[in-house]
């Protein structure tokens, strides 16, 4: 019997011998993060730096796959459809875990991923040419009253746009025509394509001398447009900042999710992703997955909100 122990013993601290090096030697081929929109925008540029950190970090070959189509919906569940392993990683913005599942246009459910951590806050805002009549979303909707005001949007079921079309509720005005783009940038304005539009300062940078912030959505004021009032300021109760993060599907192994996460820092505090957000007014950071998750569950909630504001107009 104390033969058969020590044998026990034996085989079973050998198992653990093996588990721990393989765990410890992620990655071993080539990892995917996959970037649900075009090419250009924050949370592409800064996933790129995510990936060279880790080639540059294991030796082992990372790149990044633009997958746009359905507001992000199709490069989401290219993810959540991935083998649990850490070999796809998702760069997904705030409403692939909450409004694409509230409004039911997710084809995967709320367990479906798990955060490694949140890296990016947008400097989000509803803008327009200089040239344009209005300044703040009072003097909008005084405009809009008698005249047609194009809108130009992600998606309708996107957080930003629902909270446009709530602010617009509130202030009792509606859009005289809107259109979802996959990408809104100087073009769109210039050639009159849209009057105003919901984007990133990152889509605009180009043209900011020609174009003015009639809100900020963000919690606090765009570095590089700081005269811009924020959404909140008003519209009282739109409290909405847009995120993007990075995720993995169910069951990714917890050291994987940490050497994730270790680099993902690593990349983004460095000086060139510092760089990007001091020229673009964005909020680079990192949120560990522990709070990722608390942050998710309290917009969960806000965009359920959102929805039944919609819902009701």
């Amino acid at each position: 019997m104390k033969k058969f122990v020590t044998l026990l013993a034996g085989a079973v601290a050998i198992a653990g011998a093996c588990v721990t090096p393989a765990a410890a030697e992620y990655p071993e081929r080539p990892v995917t993060f996959i970037v649900p929109w075009p090419p250009g925008d924050l949370e592409d540029q800064l996933t790129r730096l995510i990936a060279e950190e880790m080639t540059a970090g294991t030796g082992v070959p990372a790149k990044v796959v633009n997958r746009p189509g359905g507001g992000a919906v199709e490069g989401a569940t290219a993810v959540a459809q991935s083998d649990p392993d850490g070999y796809t990683v998702g760069s997904l913005v705030i409403d692939v875990p909450t409004m694409h599942i509230i409004q039911g246009n997710a084809t995967y459910g709320r367990e479906a991923f798990e955060p490694v951590g949140i890296f990016l806050t947008y400097p989000f805002a509803l803008v327009a040419l200089k040239s344009a009549p209005y300044d703040n979303m009072a003097e909008l909707a005084e405009y809009a009253k008698s005249n047609a005001v194009k809108l130009g949007h992600f998606g309708y079921d996107l957080v930003p746009t629902m909270a446009t079309f709530v602010a617009a509720k509130e202030l009792g005005f509606s859009f005289g025509s809107d259109a979802g783009f996959d990408m809104l940038d100087c073009g769109t304005l210039k050639n009159g394509d849209v009057d105003v539009m919901n984007t990133t300062m990152a889509t605009v940078l180009s043209c900011l001398d020609d174009i003015k912030a009639i809100a900020a959505y963000t919690d606090q004021p765009l570095s590089i447009l700081p005269d811009a009032k924020l959404l909140s300021e008003q519209v009282p109760g739109l409290n909405i900042t847009l995120w993007n993060g990075l995720f993995v599907p169910k069951g990714t192994p917890h050291e994987v999710k940490e050497k994730i996460a270790a680099i993902a820092e690593k990349a983004v505090m460095s000086d060139k992703a510092q760089e990007i957000a001091k020229a673009t007014g964005a909020g680079v950071y990192w949120m560990g997955a522990d709070a990722a998750v608390k942050r998710i569950n309290r917009d969960y909630a806000d965009a359920e909100v959102l929805v039944r504001a919609v819902q009701a107009q």
